[in-house]
């Protein structure tokens, strides 16, 4: 059985990796640092154009997701929960004068 390959999980949708620079990393490295991309958009390393093709020593660093900051979803619920309690939020009657006449 040492022939059987371990079951790999399966694929995010949005797994997303960013570029880790190794020393003396080349100009194209340097613009994509700080910088997720989707895992299937991702260059190949070296990148075309390395200074270093034969030593580049950059990395992949792999992401669960291409965002890099919290989620809003969560804050969804409570705005629309605001909305629909209020109600009526307009101000003044309207400017048609069938507005008026309903009060």
């Amino acid at each position: 059985m040492a022939g059987l390959l371990k079951p790999q999980p399966p694929r995010r949708r949005f797994h997303a990796i960013s570029i880790v620079a190794g020393p003396n990393p080349c100009a194209q490295v340097k613009a994509l640092t700080d910088t997720r991309l989707l895992s299937l958009e991702a260059p190949r390393l070296p990148i075309v154009g390395c200074t270093n093709p034969g030593g580049c020593q950059c990395k992949f660093q792999h992401h669960e997701d291409r965002r890099t900051g919290p989620r809003r979803s969560g804050l969804r619920a409570t705005i629309q929960d605001n909305w629909l309690t209020d109600g009526n939020r307009r101000r003044s009657p309207g400017r048609r004068n069938l507005d008026s006449a309903d009060k």
